[in-house]
């Protein structure tokens, strides 16, 4: 009987190894695709059948790409639009987390709900009226109209309100009893203790952010003001068929990507149940 047990865990182990590995590879296809195409001569992108693997690979997409002087500005505005958001984001919902984990006010649940609900609300729906609000404010074409719509983000604020209840209530009461005000309370007590949580949300708020195309494509007008990923829809509009070229600025702007997940990978993976187990 125990050989049999043994057998049919070993079975389930192998079937989900491979159906893990199948849907792993289906995954990694088209990112192999983009990089191997990046390192193509044009001429050859078209061919069929496809080379999976180039036999003259040549760095002069990456070299004509890199002569553009506006794709260092892209990059930087990239930059700063996904730092600033992530740690302004950071900040502002761990603050509205803490107060609805661990302050008690009327209509603390309904408020937060409401909140959360609008979760289920498309970013598409909110675009023009976000778009007159902006405008309204003089903001297009700024800074300030590409960062500020996304420093208060739902998913943070439910990210954090999860996990901060389950923090002990007896060690906010200890600070309070040691004299400690609500700020120093927040910042030297639930900061600390938080940061695994704190960690997968600047995740999670930077690749987003990182990512963002259609918000960056239509508040900015210049071109010195578009962040990477709405500066490279500029190229296709250029060279819409000269697909190596334009692999090679998807795998330029991909490569932080790349970074930011083999660095932070512990972090992504505990993501999945930050909040879940009490």
């Amino acid at each position: 009987m125990m050989t049999n047990r043994k057998l049919n865990t070993y079975v389930k182990k192998g079937l989900s190894l491979i159906i893990l590995s199948v849907l792993g590879l289906l995954a990694f296809i088209p990112l192999y695709w983009m990089v191997i195409t990046a390192f193509k001569e044009p001429t050859l992108t078209m061919k069929f059948p496809p080379e999976l693997f180039p036999k003259n690979p040549t760095w002069a997409n990456f070299a004509e790409l890199f002569r553009r002087k506006e794709l260092f500005q892209w990059t930087l505005n990239s930059i700063i639009v996904a730092g600033t958001v992530t740690l302004a984001q950071i900040f502002v919902c761990a603050l509205a987390g803490y107060a609805i984990a661990k302050k008690k006010f009327p209509g603390a649940r309904i408020f937060f709900w409401i909140y959360i609900g609008s979760m289920m609300i498309p970013k598409q729906v909110t675009l023009v009226p976000l778009y007159i609000l902006i405008s309204k404010f003089q903001m297009i074409n700024t800074y300030a109209g590409l960062i500020l719509p996304g420093i208060a983000a739902p998913f943070g604020v439910f990210l954090m309100r999860q996990f901060m209840v389950t923090l002990p209530d007896e060690v906010v009461e200890a600070a309070r009893i040691d004299g400690a005000s609500e700020f120093k309370t927040f910042t030297r007590i639930i900061l600390p203790m938080s940061k695994p949580a704190l960690a997968v949300l600047g995740i999670f708020t930077f690749v987003g952010e990182w990512n963002s195309f259609l918000w960056p494509l239509i508040v900015t007008n210049t071109s010195n003001m578009k962040t990477l990923q709405a500066g490279l829809a500029l190229l296709q509009e250029e060279v819409p068929m000269k697909f190596s070229y334009l692999m090679a600025g998807a795998t330029y702007s991909a490569i932080p990507m790349f970074i930011v997940f083999l660095v932070f990978q512990k972090y992504f993976l505990r993501g999945i149940t930050v909040g879940a187990v009490k």
